[in-house]
């Protein structure tokens, strides 16, 4: 009896294919590596000993394809392709370019600016929580006022900046 295991495994997996890829593609989220996975399994199938009686079919080469996915995966994981290599070849430098630097700077001094118009506790604020990176509590705390007033004195400041800078983009 358990030498037809194996035949009967490779005839359920032909058989049921279409329904087993489906089922894969799901899993796997791709037609492509369900196919290739299945395909794997079919050959380790024909090339393994009969390991005994198997309750449910289906769900035996289910997991076996997706063991050869990931197996898969893995291999080509650590393989790049001639054309990924050729394309990080040529990623250009991700530093900013002179003009990039400068137009930075630019909408950085236009930023200091209108934050100069601020009142001096929302500015003060704003560069607590948004430069020096400190938590709205801590910057309550700080400056005795509440936690609520900071979110108030933030959010104003932020529609100000976000204004100012709008009309001078506008200009």
């Amino acid at each position: 009896m358990a030498d037809d295991v194996q035949p009967a495994l490779i005839d359920h997996l032909a058989k049921r294919y279409a329904n087993l890829k489906r089922s894969l593609v799901r899993v796997l989220g791709s037609a492509d590596l369900a196919g290739d996975a299945l395909h794997d399994t079919y050959l380790r199938l024909q090339s393994q000993e009969d390991r005994g009686p198997i309750l449910s079919p289906s769900a035996y080469l289910l997991r076996m394809a997706v063991n050869v996915a990931v197996d898969m995966q893995r291999r080509n994981g650590r393989m790049l392709s001639s054309d990924d290599v050729e394309s990080l070849m040529q990623l250009s430098d991700p530093a900013p370019g002179p003009a990039q630097v400068a137009e930075d700077r630019s909408e950085l001094e236009a930023l200091r600016r209108i934050m100069e118009r601020l009142p001096a506790r929302r500015r003060q604020i704003m560069l607590l929580v948004r430069w020096e990176g400190l938590p709205q509590k801590e910057v309550a705390e700080r400056l005795g006022v509440s936690v609520r007033a900071v979110e108030n004195e933030l959010k104003r400041g932020h529609d100000f900046c976000a204004r100012m800078l709008n009309r001078q983009k506008d200009s």
